[in-house]
């Protein structure tokens, strides 16, 4: 075997410069590189995220856990033009997509399982009907409306997004070229995202708990590091590789498809604000009179109806005095008033809420879903994937229904506001000459007309209902609105009255036209909540069948136990851990590095399995000796060498060519850390064979794995004061960042130059920001005073916990 010889004499300048260190006040969970940008995204164990940038470890803002969304985050991963980043959470189940500007809360959706890994991936390949296809303009935006922006005087909406914009909703989509967000979780659950957004596969048949996972970028095959309990207390490393060919071969159709399906989950969620600011648009308030009658009802001595001393106050001016007790001493002129106000500014706002929003998202939604209609009946190219027109045709009607309901709302509240208008205007009257006050002589005025229009308004609304006493407790329902906007299934209290109406006579009567499905369901009976639910769950299925079509495609093609492990603490973060999967674009290859340091603790093995499972490809198996050579001085001058046996603490692959490694030396060697660079060129292009035996773990045939000596050249660097353990990398941006072993000392690198002098970080910040947008360096939402003041604290902590540990060591 061939010895390679490195040098740690003092006179070599040490590789990779460095240009930023920071003491963290919380254990970082797991961290990721921007694609793009020089960025780096953190993940502490109190659920709080951080955005940093390379100069100096600069923070840029921070996304403090919340009750909407969960503290235990579990994985994290760019999309791949960078600009929004995913992080998940293991206690509230859910993803969350962030924008990185603003730091903002985007998108929410649950997940089955807790997600352990995360790979956010862009299709790369190429062709004539996709390349068309990304140079052609979405034509919705030809024939459809700019959904008006969301409201921004309500709550609820500013607790999801910080600036209700529609527009940020919508945009998620990002370019055209397709991306793919994969989940991995316990129990070997596997989820695709279109976009991050639609769901395009689930995958049941993966063995064990997912610790890593990396989607091929021409969508051949989906490669998986599980982790497979054993019958004792150990467990089973193993390497999975699934067929994907399906998504590779339907990627036209794949592209079409998800994005129509993505527009329609975007709609959905505004229909949903809209429908949450409409709610919130209702008072309370509204119900006032309904609770004055009740309890007029259940204090008054008199069998007289209700409505009869209403209507005795109309017609003759005289009322009894319980009703006048009722006017004066609990309405009260100022409270009529006041109540009256209230009715007309919260039948306006939902009134303009219905027509500007909860309308355009329904046309917007009907005319996405019948595009997917046509799609489904090209049966040749969109069956393989699960479009049912069927189903889809199942949703258009429910969107149908819901549009229905939302106008039969909308003359609700013209019919409510009119009637309220004319009884209230009556009503002030009659109180003012209750107590002898002016009044108005505009107000004095009332024609025959207007007497029989508030006579009718009497007569429905002021009857006293039993039934619902016992529902709701209360005798009435003057307010018709709100109960189009309760969330139960219940039946409407007072649903329309559609005695008369000749439509409707007309369509009971033809044998045809009742049963025919261009009539869209109206569900006079049910809330405009229930019908909205109902909607939901149609779409849900109808998005949901092309997933489950999906995922039954993909076969196993590969199963690869790697090597077996003990039982670890629970406190250890199994998000650094090996192994690492990297998928080679160039090449079409999935390459896996991993270390097995209970069989042979100096080795780093590397693996790598072409993405197409159809060609046949061999395995190609390689291990690397970690043990070097060190050039030592006497006392004499006399040079000498020592062997130096090296342990690999992380790997991470830099780029198709390069990987980057932590390495910890021996005990006699007072356990140095080093980070380097390896070169995979000469590893991988080594001529020697290696015959897998399928029934063997492969920690058990690993003596004939080929090796190769571990050559670094001058790409390395010794990490004074530092435990160095974990690292990420970027090879695109050629920067590292090293944490230590307490999760909370970082160091920052730029990985293609060396240091030539020692003058500090702040010299170098210029060409640490070129990468940066000037969006994100200019509206951190964070105080940057408090931030700091923390990591300060946090920096004094660390610092007395590092004197422990060297005097530990000494």
């Amino acid at each position: 075997m061939n010895v390679n010889f490195l040098s740690f004499s003092a006179n070599n300048m040490p590789a990779f410069r460095q240009v930023g260190e920071k003491q963290l006040p919380n254990p970082v969970l797991c961290m990721a590189w921007s694609p793009k940008r020089d960025l780096i995204a953190l993940a502490n164990t109190t659920g709080e995220v951080l955005l940093h940038r390379l100069a100096s470890f600069h923070r840029v803002w921070s996304l403090p856990p919340s009750e909407y969304t969960g503290k235990k985050i579990t994985a994290l991963a760019w999309r791949p033009d960078g600009k929004i980043l995913a992080f998940s959470l293991g206690d509230t189940k859910q993803v969350v997509l962030c924008g990185v500007e603003k730091a903002e809360i985007l998108h929410m959706f649950p997940v089955q399982s807790p997600v352990t890994c995360m790979n956010w991936m862009e299709v790369m390949e190429e062709s004539s009907v996709l390349s068309s296809f990304y140079t052609s303009e979405d034509e919705s935006k030809l024939f459809l409306p700019k959904l008006p922006t969301l409201p921004k005087s309500y709550s609820t909406t500013s607790k999801i997004f910080s600036e209700e914009k529609s527009d940020e909703i919508l945009n998620l989509l990002g370019e055209v070229r397709l991306n793919v967000l994969v989940l991995g979780g316990d129990g070997g659950n596997v989820e695709l995202y279109a976009y991050g957004m639609y769901k395009i596969a689930t995958l049941d048949g993966v063995s064990g708990t997912c610790r890593s996972l990396s989607l091929s970028s021409d969508l051949k095959s989906l490669s998986v590091i599980t982790e497979v309990k054993s019958a004792d207390s150990s467990a089973d490393i193993c390497y999975v590789q699934l067929d994907t060919g399906l998504l590779s071969d339907c990627l036209p159709e794949l592209t079409r498809m998800a994005r129509k399906f993505t527009h329609i989950s975007t709609l959905m969620q505004y229909l949903h604000l809209s429908l949450t600011c409409m709610c919130e648009a209702w008072e309370d308030i509204l119900l006032q009179m309904d609770h004055r009658l009740t309890k007029f009802v259940q204090e008054k001595n008199t069998s007289t109806q209700v409505q009869d001393e209403f209507l005795e106050l109309l017609l003759w001016g005289q009322s009894s005095p319980e009703l006048q007790a009722l006017l004066m001493n609990q309405l009260t002129v100022k409270g009529l008033k006041k109540l009256g106000q209230s009715i007309e500014s919260s039948y306006s706002s939902i009134q303009k809420l219905v027509i500007s929003h909860l309308q355009s998202g329904s046309e917007a939604l009907l005319y996405h879903l019948s595009e997917v209609r046509g799609m489904s009946l090209w049966k040749q190219k969109f069956e393989p994937l699960g479009l049912d027109s069927g189903a889809i045709d199942g949703a258009i009607t429910a969107v149908g229904s819901f549009s229905l309901k939302a106008n039969e709302l909308l003359q609700v509240i013209d019919k409510s506001m009119k009637n309220f208008k004319a009884f209230f205007r009556w009503l002030y009257v009659a109180m003012l000459r209750m107590c002898d006050e002016h009044v108005p002589p505009e107000l004095n005025k009332m024609t025959q007309k207007d007497i029989a229009f508030v006579a009718d308004f009497l007569s429905e609304h002021f009857s006293e209902n039993e039934e619902l006493f016992n529902r709701k407790g209360k005798y009435f329902n003057v307010e018709r609105v709100g109960q189009y906007l309760k969330d139960e299934d219940e039946d409407l209290v007072s649903p329309p009255n559609t005695k008369g109406n000749q439509w409707l006579r007309f369509l009971q009567e033809s044998t045809h036209l009742k049963e025919s499905p261009l009539l869209f369901p109206s569900y006079p009976q049910k809330s405009l909540h229930f019908v909205k639910r109902m909607m939901e769950n149609v779409i849900e299925h109808c998005l949901q069948k092309p997933a489950e079509v999906i995922g039954k495609s993909v076969k196993q093609a590969v199963f690869l136990p790697l090597y077996a492990i003990s039982e670890k603490p629970e406190n250890t973060p199994r998000l650094f851990e090996l192994p690492s999967l990297w998928n080679d674009k160039k090449n079409k290859m999935h390459c896996v590095v991993f270390c097995m340091p209970d069989i042979s603790p100096c080795k780093l093995y590397l693996l790598q399995k072409g993405t197409d499972p159809n060609r046949h490809i061999p395995n190609s198996f390689m291990s690397v000796d970690l043990s070097l050579y060190h050039d030592n001085a006497d006392d004499d001058g006399a040079a000498a060498q020592s062997h130096c046996a090296y342990s690999c603490l992380d790997a991470r692959f830099y780029d198709d060519q390069m990987l980057t490694v932590v390495l910890q030396g021996s005990e006699e060697h007072n356990s140095r850390r080093i980070l380097a660079q390896l070169s995979l060129a000469s590893s991988l292009s080594c001529d020697a064979e290696f015959v897998l035996e399928p029934s063997m773990r492969l920690d058990q045939q690993c003596s004939t794995i080929p090796c190769q000596t571990l050559v670094l050249g001058n790409q390395w660097r010794e990490m004074e004061n530092m435990k160095a353990e974990f690292v990420a990398v970027n090879g695109i941006r050629k920067v590292a960042c090293v944490l230590s072993a307490n999760f909370r000392h970082i160091r920052v690198f730029e990985m293609d130059v060396e240091d030539e002098d020692d003058e500090g970080v702040d010299s170098l910040n210029v060409s640490a920001q070129d990468g940066l947008a000037t969006t994100i360096t200019s509206q951190g939402p964070v105080e940057e005073s408090e931030g700091e003041a923390r990591e300060q604290e946090g920096e004094a902590v660390q610092n007395t916990e590092e004197q422990l540990e060297s005097e530990e060591a000494l």
